[in-house]
């Protein structure tokens, strides 16, 4: 299925996530004109967006059943979103869910639809580098699956796990993962500080060091571990610098413990 294709999108909730999820949309053919935003109380930038892709930008739902529907709000007021835009969801409409440890049982009990699919993207989706885990409730079709690989995809990579319970372990993984990932440049820079390279120059170093990684860990098939050893000269500086890293407890074990915390409080928003 093709973007091009699709005539009515309902996007509920404009806020950073589901933004870049229309960002990508339009950048991969969506129409603007097929797209309405609900958002009460929106950004600027969301403002900004809609004026220039044509997108309609509305403070709620109408009364009519949609195709498909979005919904990218904070689990604190899904609850109440749902009750919102009930309106909306007809036989026909499928139901991509955004939201953090809200479970498929629980949005079925809200919307009265079993047409939904569990979702967690994360923000790289705004350039098309995201990453999008998906799990599929037992009402969703073959078409279903396809139109959600279509609005998935233009985030990024979109992997479907085969038990909703580990969306929960994708959202601790991938979902918070670029937190983790900037708290690493932040931690690389304030190092090198402390070596005595001047803060503007420590981040420079310490932004592209990790892009410049990642890029050539996006275009090469070697396993991590594998481009790791590659960088590592034996009784070397790298490996000087990995002993410490990989002593027990390392690395490894610190962000084994914050991926569970994670996890659990995703567990936790879903009670």
């Amino acid at each position: 299925m093709n973007l091009q294709d699709i005539d009515a999108l309902v996007l509920v909730g404009a806020g950073k996530m589901g933004l870049a999820l229309a960002k990508g949309w339009v950048r991969d053919g969506l129409p603007g004109g097929s797209l309405m935003l609900v958002d009460p109380l929106p950004h600027e930038e969301t403002i900004a967006f809609a004026q220039t892709v044509g997108a309609k930008l509305v403070p709620q739902i109408p009364d009519e059943p949609a195709r498909a529907v979005v919904l990218a709000v904070k689990p604190q007021i899904a609850e109440q979103v749902m009750a919102g835009i009930r309106c909306a969801i007809g036989p026909q409409t499928l139901v991509l869910s955004v939201i953090a440890g809200i479970s498929i049982k629980a949005m079925q009990n809200g919307l009265g639809t079993k047409r939904i699919v569990r979702t967690i993207p994360n923000t790289p989706a705004q350039i098309g580098k995201g990453v999008t885990g998906a799990y599929g409730g037992d009402g969703v079709s073959d078409d279903d699956n396809a139109l959600t690989n279509a609005l998935l995809a233009a985030a990024g990579t979109v992997v479907w796990v085969p038990q909703e319970n580990l969306i929960d372990a994708v959202t601790s993984v991938s979902g918070s993962g670029p937190a983790y990932v900037f708290l690493m440049a932040e931690a690389m820079a304030a190092a090198g500080v402390a070596q005595g390279l001047k803060p503007d120059v420590a981040m420079v170093l310490a932004r592209n060091t990790i892009i410049g990684a990642a890029a050539l860990m996006d275009v090469e098939t070697l396993d991590a571990s594998v481009l790791r050893q590659n960088v590592t000269s034996p009784n070397g500086t790298t490996a000087a610098a990995l002993e410490v890293l990989m002593a027990k407890p390392g690395l490894t074990e610190l962000m084994t413990k914050a991926i569970h915390a994670a996890h659990m409080r995703s567990l936790e928003l879903g009670e």
